[in-house]
């Protein structure tokens, strides 16, 4: 039996505590802090299924951080709900240690599929006092909006508000965010990504508007979106460990930082995790303060990988609870940037020479596995994949020399008619369009 957990705000003691459940549903903490738990369980990876799926293993994994909680008993059904498709270990033929974990095989071919579909899984069975529709805000640099938006898809009682930076996603992630109609309304915001997650944390605050229209969060600062992305990292070690033995390292392209933040929790809980990288666009506030500056956030630039034109990631304040030696969590990380030029190169490079299509995003980090690799570094890697290359066929398209296919979920939204809704980029025309 697991000890019930507790969750506070990075921004204040541990004495200000709340159940999980509690967590999940407000997203953000009332001081504008971010949910943590009281300390970060730890698990043997043999207590682990070795022929379990990956519901099994994110079961495993999260029953620590819902013990006690009223969400306790149904968290079977939530994973196995959440967790309909695979996120498949491939090895790379043309690097022996070298593999790729696909996260890109959900609705919306992204890895944002898994925290949303798990989020919306937890809000459905949590009872609400307030019969009032619960409104859901989501800031999009891309890919977050459209997988929110497919799993709380004509929920009863919910509304989905997506804020993306107008002009800022590839045409295929617009139409993604525009096409769901219904309970989802989609926000093209005249501004950048950190524009509109400025937006968002402000209204989250707002306690007048909050008593007037109940709101969440489906953001990477979502206890419920975090959580279940450490089951896929997990899930492909504990494979990777039963056959060789040896942990797995990974090299994740990170903007926001939650998917990366998984990866790392996973291994602070005992997961045989070996090291881990960030890959970042031209966006160098992480790679910056790696190298040794301060910790500076700054306005995002617009690359290729639009996904990860983060210039203020919300997760560094969970990183910084997490490891709160800042010397020993500069010696911990590395974090390297990658210009559009270098993004154009790898993918050339890979589809001609090894058969590799890959997604701006996935890669910055196959660059990074390049230097490694060129350095003489022959251990274990995989670079995690996080979109579908089809999803920026304007990009990818003419580096390759070829159409990519177009997986049939994607296809059937790009089917669909599409219409967003044009807002200017301040606080208060957020909350006036609220009301």
């Amino acid at each position: 039996m697991h000890e019930p957990l507790r969750y506070h705000s990075t921004r204040s003691s541990s004495t200000e505590t709340v159940p999980l459940s509690h967590a999940i549903a407000a997203g953000l903490a009332p001081d504008g802090g971010l949910y943590v738990p009281d300390h970060l369980p730890r698990l043997d990876p043999a207590a682990f299924d070795p022929h379990g799926t990956l519901a099994d293993t994110a079961t495993t994994l999260l029953t620590p951080f819902f013990a006690g909680d009223a969400l306790a008993e149904d968290l079977p059904a939530i994973c196995a709900e959440a967790f309909t498709f695979d996120a498949p270990l491939r090895p790379l033929p043309a690097h022996p240690h070298t593999l790729m974990l696909e996260l890109f095989h959900g609705p919306t071919s992204a890895f944002k599929d898994f925290g949303a579909r798990f989020l919306a899984a937890c809000l459905r069975r949590l009872p609400r006092a307030d019969t009032r529709p619960l409104t859901i805000l989501v800031a999009t640099s891309g890919d977050t909006g459209a997988a929110v938006a497919a799993a709380f898809h004509r929920q009863p009682n919910i509304r989905v508000v997506i804020l993306y930076p107008d002009g800022r996603v590839s045409p295929r992630q617009a139409h993604q965010l525009g096409c769901f109609g219904d309970n989802i309304t989609a926000l093209r915001v005249a501004g950048r990504f950190d524009d509109c997650q400025r937006m968002v944390k402000a209204a989250l605050n707002d306690a007048a508007l909050q008593a007037e229209i109940p709101l969440s969060s489906a953001n990477s600062i979502s206890l419920g979106r975090l959580l279940p992305q450490m089951s896929y990292y997990a899930h492909a070690a504990l494979r990777w460990w039963r056959e060789h033995g040896t942990p797995l390292n990974f090299i994740i392209p990170t903007g926001n930082l939650g998917n990366a933040m998984a990866c790392l929790w996973a291994r602070e809980m005992g997961l045989p995790i070996g090291e881990v990288r960030l890959a970042c666009n031209a966006n160098a506030t992480l790679p910056d303060y790696f190298a040794g500056a301060d910790y500076r956030p700054r306005e995002a630039v617009a690359t290729l990988a639009n996904a990860m034109d983060v210039g203020a990631p919300s997760n560094f304040e969970r990183l910084r609870w997490t490891f709160p030696d800042e010397s020993k969590l500069r010696h911990l990380l590395q974090a390297h940037s990658v210009d559009d030029a270098t993004i154009r190169r790898t993918i050339a490079t890979h589809a001609c020479d090894h058969g590799e299509v890959l997604c701006p995003h996935t890669a910055t980090a196959m660059h990074e596995l390049d230097r490694l690799r060129e350095a003489g570094d022959t251990s274990a890697w995989a670079v995690v994949a996080t979109a579908h290359p089809a999803k920026f066929e304007g990009v990818v398209e003419p580096l390759v020399g070829h159409p990519v296919a177009v997986p049939p979920p994607l296809a059937a939204l790009l089917e669909r008619t599409a219409h967003a809704t044009p807002l200017p980029a301040t606080a208060q025309a957020l909350v006036s369009w609220l009301r």
